[in-house]
């Protein structure tokens, strides 16, 4: 039997009830889809609640233990209570993504945002090649023939490099698609005018995309909803491909422990973490249409316009999730 082993970083605030839920969804893919292996969970501290603890938002354990795991699932980390001083919970994730060597994936309506995901705006070829390969391998495995690059080239130099780094890149690499540039400014217009004018795939810089991909959250009608991945290289089957899997909303501190955070996007994270760091994309499906089939049901989070708590909504899309898996 395949083991999977995977670090947990519950994190701040509402980040355990909607890891708990996670959870929940790891352990029935292992009761009910027994040729997916089994889940070695080991729990470590990141962010505000490691500086409570250690000092520090990221212990060196910590690190190696994430580095050593096949993929990180991770709730949300911050929050008010430890400020914006010289020892903030951020830094241990931004530390986390820097020294595993992340790009991000952000995964919206019907598109994906690929961006880098360091804590830095200037660019070399290298790491912009690195963001480009990501973008073209997921294009060609949703099938799409255009990818959209979001810049400001008109302004910046940062953006000149970025665009022609990725003409040649895709031009080189990836002849079968096409490379559609875009200023951010337009793309963001377009976001909000006409989503599906965007839908495929769409890779931008670290800054632009971390400002996108929460615009990109209001589309479903709430950020509860949007998951994402931070991953090591690419996901191809073939090579080890670690990542950091989490919803793109915060800790909410101001609803934590009322039992009302939406988990979904934690459990999107979790299926695109079975299918790219664990290899395991039957299971990951099965997921993503329990969801869709628990929403179509009827299924709504408060922030969702509903009175669905975490462990009802969680619980729900877990029983969806069995169906489909026995189906």
């Amino acid at each position: 039997m395949a083991e999977h082993n995977i670090v947990v970083f519950a994190g701040d605030h509402a980040g355990p009830e909607v890891v708990a839920v996670g959870i929940k969804v790891l352990k029935a893919i292992e009761q009910h889809s027994p040729s997916a292996g089994k889940f070695n969970l080991q729990d470590h501290l990141l962010g505000g609640c490691s500086i409570d603890a250690t000092g520090s938002p990221l212990t060196d354990e910590a690190l190696a233990a994430a580095n050593a795991a096949d993929a990180v699932l991770l709730g949300a980390i911050g929050g008010p209570k430890w400020g914006t001083g010289a020892v903030r919970p951020e830094q241990g994730l931004l530390r986390l993504r820097k020294e595993m060597g992340h790009a991000e994936v952000c995964r919206g309506t019907d598109f994906v945002i690929v961006r880098d995901a360091w804590d830095t705006e200037p660019y070399s070829r290298v790491e912009i090649e690195r963001v480009a390969r990501l973008a073209g391998f997921l294009a060609r495995g949703r099938g799409e023939t255009k990818v959209w690059s979001l810049d400001k080239a008109n302004v910046l130099a940062t953006s000149r490099l970025w665009r022609k780094v990725m003409t040649e890149t895709f031009a080189k690499e990836f002849p079968d698609l096409t490379i559609e540039h875009q200023l951010i400014d337009s793309a963001a217009m377009i976001m909000v005018k006409n989503p599906r004018g965007l839908n495929g795939v769409v890779v931008t810089s670290n800054l632009f995309g971390d400002i996108i991909s929460d615009e990109a959250s209001v589309i479903p009608g709430s950020i509860g909803l949007l998951p994402s991945a931070s991953l090591t290289g690419i996901p191809d089957g073939k090579s080890k491909c670690n990542g950091v899997y989490e919803p793109i909303h915060g800790s909410a501190p101001d609803i934590a422990g009322k039992g009302i955070v939406n988990p979904i996007g934690t459990i999107l994270s979790v299926a695109m973490m079975l299918r790219y760091s664990l290899n395991l994309p039957n299971e990951a499906k099965a997921v993503e249409d329990a969801v869709r089939n628990a929403i179509d049901g009827g299924l709504r989070t408060k922030g969702m316009g509903g009175s669905s708590g975490t462990k009802e909504a969680g619980d729900k899309i877990v029983e969806e999730l069995i169906k489909v898996l026995k189906a």
